[in-house]
């Protein structure tokens, strides 16, 4: 079924042979409930409670292929989530740093990434301030709706990294990704709209 979900995603645009390799290596299907097994590789967003989803694998392998991930880069990833996410980054060679708000989820999250033996540091706060005590980062990736872009983020980012986020209102957002050229300019492209749950602010989540 792995092998299957690569063909997709392939025949959808994915490039990268590292990410390819990642999403094929990881067992999506630890991360869903056990209802969704079946369908854990199928390209498709799944609800993980809290009023999140895992993204769908194409979502994942895009913004992942975005960051253009080199190893050993320093991530900060806004959002753990289900914590799949994270686990394609480390797969891919990266160091990785995760934000999550929802407090279930980041406990979840954190037990199943020690399960899978991933050194991933994983956090609970408020993903729009970042981890400033951590920075700089090579590059940081939002796996939430954004409203807007974070200033703390691209503060957060070595001049040379790459953000990748979701940003704008309403349901449908702009994949970005903010190339930060020096402490004052950066360069901003778009690559097409998705669908996210919201960015959520501060950290009262349970």
């Amino acid at each position: 079924m792995r092998k299957q979900l690569r063909r997709v995603l392939l025949l959808k645009g994915i490039k990268s042979s590292l990410v390819l390799d990642a999403l094929e290596e990881i067992p999506r299907h630890f991360f869903l409930d056990k209802a969704f097994e079946e369908h854990a590789y199928d390209d498709k967003a799944f609800r993980i409670g809290a009023g999140q989803t895992i993204s769908q694998p194409f979502t994942v392998a895009f913004q992942t292929e975005l960051l253009q991930i080199k190893r050993n880069d320093k991530v900060l990833e806004i959002g753990t989530g289900s914590g799949y996410q994270s686990c394609v980054l480390a797969e891919c060679g990266a160091r990785v740093y995760s934000v999550e708000r929802q407090r279930l989820l980041h406990d979840t999250a954190t037990r199943l990434i020690k399960d899978l033996n991933y050194n991933i540091k994983t956090f609970y706060g408020d993903g729009y301030l970042g981890l400033p005590s951590y920075a700089p980062f090579d590059k940081v990736i939002v796996t939430a709706g954004a409203p807007f872009i974070p200033p703390a983020l691209i503060d957060q980012l070595k001049i040379g990294g790459i953000l990748v986020i979701p940003d704008g209102e309403g349901d449908e957002k702009i994949m970005k990704t903010i190339l930060k050229i020096s402490d004052t300019e950066t360069e901003i492209k778009e690559h097409g709209k998705f669908r996210f749950v919201p960015l959520l602010e501060d950290k009262a989540g349970k």
